[in-house]
C-alpha cells in the first residue's frame, strides 16, 4: 500500500456512503467480499466493477 491509495480509499467509501438504494432510497450496507452494495429493504444486491457501483436494478442480483 502507498501513500496515495489512503486518499482513494477515504474518496471511495464517502461515495459509498453518499449513495442510496435506487428502489427505497434507503441505505445500503457494502459487502467488500462479493464487491456489491446490499439494499436489505429491496432485497437486492447491487455489483461494484472496477471500483464503480452500477445501480441499476437490471443488473442487480436478488437476495435470497
Amino acid at each position: 500500500m502507498t501513500d496515495t491509495d489512503g486518499p482513494q480509499r477515504l474518496f471511495d467509501r464517502k461515495m459509498l456512503e453518499a449513495l442510496v438504494c435506487p428502489v427505497t432510497y434507503g441505505v445500503l450496507s457494502y459487502d467488500s467480499h462479493r464487491q456489491e452494495l446490499i439494499s436489505r429493504a429491496a432485497h437486492l444486491a447491487f455489483p461494484i466493477r472496477s471500483g464503480i457501483p452500477i445501480m441499476l436494478v437490471d443488473e442487480a442480483r436478488e437476495l435470497d
